[in-house]
């Protein structure tokens, strides 16, 4: 074992979700059943709570079943797939609240192009696109950077990752198909 028990202390972990690192210093920070982010530093025996951790909700400090987190060194900000509220946002390391990038302020489902139904993971690109596993939608939607309109640039069966290699091909898992699908760069 690296990191936790179960449980709700800082020491502990409820389900740990998706996972992102800090390629910089190595720390670790990943979603949490208990409505936060943890934040790990390497070696360390107790995490920190960096994102939520005030309830589940929709209000801009809390968070709702985050799974997907990302780390952005260039904004030092974590992008957090809020999957029971139905967005993906933006919260800066340091802050007590978050940005909306993409999806519904009020935890409503939707799947217009503006909307998203249950996100689980995302990703960003060098331009600062987001490309986010819009998981209920069945669809990978791609947000151009500073647009919170997304284009639907590939289909999949309930995707559940998306990962960019360095030519800007695109991965994603289909969890009901057990298989991961490669899309060549858009």
């Amino acid at each position: 074992m690296c990191l936790g028990t179960a449980g709700s202390a800082n020491n502990q972990l409820t389900n740990p979700g998706f996972l992102a690192r800090d390629s910089n210093s190595g720390t670790l920070y990943m979603s949490s059943g208990v409505d936060r982010i943890m934040c790990w530093q390497p070696n360390a025996t107790t995490g920190t709570v960096v994102a939520g951790g005030n309830g589940r909700g929709t209000t801009t400090s809390q968070l709702y079943e985050p799974l997907g987190v990302y780390f952005d060194s260039l904004s030092n900000s974590l992008y957090i797939g809020n999957y029971g509220a139905h967005n993906i946002v933006s919260w800066p390391l340091g802050a007590t609240n978050w940005t909306l990038i993409a999806g519904s302020t009020s935890g409503t489902c939707g799947s217009t192009s503006t909307m998203l139904c249950y996100p689980t993971a995302m990703t960003l690109d060098s331009m600062g696109n987001l490309y986010v596993a819009d998981t209920n939608n069945n669809r990978i939607q791609l947000f151009l950077a500073g647009s919170s309109n997304g284009i639907t640039i590939a289909s999949a069966n309930f995707p559940g990752g998306v990962a960019l290699d360095s030519q800007l091909n695109l991965y994603v898992t289909e969890q009901y198909n057990h298989r991961v699908l490669k899309f060549m760069r858009l």
